[in-house]
């Protein structure tokens, strides 16, 4: 399987209609599996107007609309999926509100424990990091690229590799085996735009097939 971007949003998005010109420019520039609606310290108003904005442009174009942390979110506003946190919900709570049809992602951070304990319980990707220095989140667990490595040979639920990810860092990553890079201000603070930086990770993936 080729390595495949998972966009994260930024924290704050103040203006939903300007962010999503970001976004669509970042899916014309190549393949992309996932958008994941990440808004940090705003209200379910704020978070409902940004995904009824985001939602159909990812959905017209194939791409995964994921809700963070909020399953009951992700059932009313119609996403794709839902990703929780170690602090947020345990897996069979969520999958309880969200259903059998949506996905769920687990973050393990740098737990072989969890992530184990996650695919058991029958998640759909597992998330691993911080690998690199993060401009979006403080990094509480730095994580090994070994940890991708292992996983990527025993296990077939896919495994999503989050932390500082940038086209400049990103090689070691997929060569260690990660499914899913997820970026956040790798894309959106790219020199050239998120347009180009799409299109330079998905010419690093080719490359690494």
């Amino acid at each position: 399987m080729n390595t495949r971007l998972y966009l994260i949003s930024p924290e704050k998005l103040d203006h939903p209609d300007l962010f999503a010109a970001d976004l669509r420019a970042a899916l014309d520039g190549g393949d992309v599996a996932a958008f994941q609606l990440r808004l940090k310290d705003v209200d379910d108003a704020a978070i409902a107007r940004a995904a009824d904005t985001l939602r159909p442009i990812c959905q017209q174009r194939g791409v995964a609309f994921i809700m963070n942390d909020r399953p009951d979110l992700a059932v009313k506003l119609d996403c794709d999926g839902v990703h929780v946190g170690q602090e947020d919900m345990p897996y069979a709570d969520a999958r309880r509100i969200v259903g059998a049809d949506r996905q769920i992602g687990v973050t393990c951070k740098a737990s072989r424990h969890l992530a184990m304990e996650a695919a058991e319980a029958g998640a759909d990707y597992v998330a691993f990091g911080a690998f690199f220095p993060s401009t979006t989140k403080a990094v509480t667990t730095p994580a090994d690229l070994e940890i991708v490595t292992w996983w990527s040979e025993l296990m077939e639920i896919p495994c999503v590799a989050i932390g500082g990810i940038t086209v400049e860092n990103c090689r070691p990553v997929i060569a260690a085996g990660a499914d899913f890079l997820a970026v956040a201000g790798g894309v959106w603070n790219y020199c050239n735009g998120p347009e180009a930086a799409v299109r330079a990770f998905n010419e690093i993936f080719s490359a690494h097939r």
